[in-house]
């Protein structure tokens, strides 16, 4: 008992130190954080660096205009395009764009319409910024993925599941595949499951001359089809499902099923021929990147296995097909897709830089083309977060680590050959950075528990040149409120696992009070809900209504090394429940909590945990909430349910040990299960066929569906509703 004991003392400093409240009168309400937007904190986004890296490019004037601006004075010093300029065609608003390699050129991105996480179509426009023209980059229908050649003078693309490109100077449009079909074939963009697991949307790439589009092909006929029911709803209507509803099917492979079958080809834009580039004859695999070298006759294609614990690196030749392995990793566990964008061919066409968890943290690691290490750059019992970028002139890596805690970040360079590492950031929080492309400034996001996001400008010393963002306003508004910023603690498991946590306090806490606990977690492989940043939401209006919220981060979160993330494999759901559990076991030994008022809530695999929870907790638990929840991971998609679990058909017991559909007759509590109808993710059949088991095993429950509405579940009124249904829900039973 003496751990909690300590715990007590802890938290009797922080609660003296006045910094950690804010002692105005009014108290966070939903209608002001939902509707009223008061709380939020504003960044600086859509800055994109020029070549010169001396200046940056943004959108203005909500989407009418795009302007340049100097990094060293903030003052734009030219409009680069206006919508109210372009008399050709009528384009209401810019989303987003692209310069050519020159910047002479503008892709106009308008009009998007999304198709799942990551994916949409859009018209696009190529507007010339010294002529002031602009044209539509096809008549032929609406385009995905539309992007520049390097010297600017095509631009490729996606429709309906084809490559096109468009030669620029005569404005001809050239077919490349012709075997595009939905629900069958797709050329160029991922199917829906690698979108979603392996996080990219772009599956074509330009060579480094423009001679080449390489590109992936996806037969996803064998892949079973799921399907869900459309109604009519409200914003927005569909309405031609006023009278009839629609039945919508796509491919989505479940565990154990089949994928996409995929292979790799490049296009010869010089004599149209298409080259298919041998990547072995075993076709249950997967190529979640190609990535292009320095020199256009070297293409790297990225070779993971089924069970995703061996990947292989592919040089292949785009003219005759050959390829050749030149590095191969493998894992006991699984190898983190988060890592495949960190893969990067450095200039002297002499070596590329990965990251990898080979010596149990993640690290960046310099290779020759040949796959041998020279060196590792970075090292220590510490996780690397993110590869910045590199300096090819001053030599110098930059990344975000979790070096001093892993509930911070912060910035970092380092030296090509592993020396004169330097702490950039300089405020204890969490840190993240965006170079100019010559790296000479770069911009600092900074937050912490008790600071709203500050964005600053820095020359590549870190030297601060002044402030971009400082979020002055909502300070000023949150003076008015009174209310308890985060607090962070850790505590250890009966097993003698040390967890960090964190703990909102209501306005005006009184020690000697007992008070009910909400636990909100996420608990999801490699996650992080407890970091040192900014976050003013649900958790200050529940504060305001006399709730504790604790957040506490388990077994198999992230950045405390492989072995601390990774040991969840094969039996997801075990271990990340133990240690809910064991956190509401402790927070009833606190003074100021009422044993007997302990809840927990979470979305997506946070509600697959706050129900199970709700099933083991014996009782531990008086209210549960979970918002499109996985209730077997046998109805979730396959890349990411068997990186970390294999297929049912290996690992059965793993699968269902801790499957909450299996333990339905031992809930305990009040529980609110929510899902949207339209889940293309975490399918609503997740919920229907769990609270058919509740039903049989005479548990009650409370349940909200939202019609038509995805995993995010929003949507005019939508969120809203949810949040407002989840604190009602609260307030009456916990």
């Amino acid at each position: 008992m003496k751990r909690p004991f300590l715990f007590l003392i802890v938290i009797a400093t922080l609660m003296s130190t006045v910094t950690f409240a804010q002692q105005g009168t009014k108290q966070a309400t939903i209608d002001e954080w939902l509707k009223e937007y008061k709380y939020y904190a504003r960044g600086v986004r859509g800055i994109r660096s020029m070549n010169d890296g001396l200046h940056y490019s943004s959108v203005a004037g909500r989407g009418s205009a795009i302007v340049k601006s100097s990094y060293k004075s903030g003052n734009v010093v030219d409009t680069l395009c206006k919508l109210s300029w372009i008399k050709e065609v009528e384009i209401n608003g810019i989303s987003n764009y692209e310069f050519s390699a020159d910047e002479s050129q503008i892709l106009l991105v308008t009009d998007q319409e999304a198709i799942y996480r990551r994916s949409f179509t859009a018209s696009y426009y190529i507007y010339d910024i010294k002529g002031k023209t602009t044209k539509a980059l096809s008549e032929n229908g609406r385009q995905q993925l539309a992007t520049f050649s390097p010297d600017g003078s095509k631009v490729a693309f996606v429709r309906e599941n084809n490559i096109f490109y468009v030669d620029l100077a005569t404005g001809k449009e050239m077919q490349v595949t012709t075997d595009g079909k939905f629900n069958h074939i797709i050329n160029g963009a991922p199917d829906w499951v690698y979108e979603e697991e392996f996080e990219f949307n772009q599956a074509f790439h330009w060579s480094p001359d423009g001679s080449t589009i390489a590109y992936i092909k996806f037969n996803e006929t064998n892949v079973k089809e799921f399907g869900m029911t459309m109604f009519a709803g409200t914003n927005p209507t569909i309405e031609e499902n006023k009278l009839y509803p629609e039945n919508r099917v796509w491919k989505y492979p479940k565990c154990g099923e089949d994928n996409s079958v995929v292979s790799v080809h490049a296009y010869n834009l010089a004599n149209k021929k298409t080259q298919s580039i041998n990547i072995g004859t075993e076709t249950d695999i997967y190529i979640p990147r190609l990535r292009w070298t320095q020199d256009a006759s070297k293409l790297c294609v990225f070779r993971l296995n089924r069970l995703q614990n061996k990947l292989e690196l592919l040089f292949a030749n785009p003219e005759d097909g050959t390829t050749k392995v030149i590095y191969t990793e493998e894992n006991k566990y699984y190898i983190d897709e988060s890592y495949f964008d960190d893969l990067q061919f450095l200039d002297d066409k002499k070596h590329f830089v990965m990251m990898s968890e080979k010596d149990g943290y993640a690290h960046l690691y310099l290779m020759d083309l040949a796959g041998n290490q020279v060196s590792q750059i970075t090292k220590g019992n510490w996780d690397v977060t993110e590869f910045i970028g590199y300096d090819s002139r001053k030599k110098t890596f930059y990344y975000q680590s979790a070096e001093a805690s892993p509930i911070l970040r912060d910035v970092y360079s380092i030296k090509l050959n592993g020396k004169n590492k330097k702490k950039l950031s300089t405020q204890s929080g969490t840190n993240s950075a965006s170079f100019s492309s010559s790296y000479k400034y770069y911009i600092n996001n900074f937050s912490s528990s008790n600071t709203p996001t500050l964005v600053t400008l820095h020359n590549a010393k870190g030297k601060l040149i002044r402030s971009l963002q400082s979020n002055d306003y909502l300070k000023k508004t949150l003076a008015e409120y009174q209310f308890n910023y985060a607090e962070f603690f850790t505590f250890k498991t009966s097993e003698g696992v040390e967890l960090n946590a964190s703990i909102v306090k209501p306005a005006n806490f009184d020690e000697t009070k007992k008070y009910p606990v909400l636990m909100t977690q996420y608990s999801g492989p490699n996650s992080q809900e407890v970091l040192n940043r900014w976050g003013f939401g649900w958790e200050q209006v529940l504060a305001a209504k006399g709730y504790i919220v604790v957040s506490v981060d388990g077994r198999g979160t992230g950045a405390r090394g492989e072995e601390f993330r990774k040991m969840t494999y094969m039996q997801l759901g075990k271990y990340e429940t133990i240690d809910q559990i064991e956190a509401a076991k402790y927070l009833q030994t606190l003074n100021f909590i009422d044993p007997d008022r302990i809840g927990i809530w979470g979305w997506s695999f946070g509600g697959f945990i706050s129900t199970l929870c709700m099933e083991k907790g014996n009782g531990i638990f008086k209210a549960g909430i979970a918002v499109a929840p996985v209730t077997n991971w046998r109805f979730y998609d396959n890349i990411y349910t068997e990186r970390f679990m294999r297929t049912p058909q290996e690992n059965p017991d793993g699968y269902d040990d801790n499957s909450p559909l299996f333990f339905a007759d031992q809930l305990q509590g009040n529980y609110l299960i929510c899902h949207g109808s339209a889940d293309d993710n975490v399918h609503v059949q997740n919920t229907m066929e769990f609270i058919e088991k509740l039903v049989q095993a005479n548990k009650q429950f409370d349940m909200m569906i939202y019609t038509n509405r995805n995993h995010s579940i929003y949507g005019g009124n939508t969120r809203y509703h949810l949040y407002t249904k989840k604190t009602n829900y609260l307030l009456e039973n916990l």
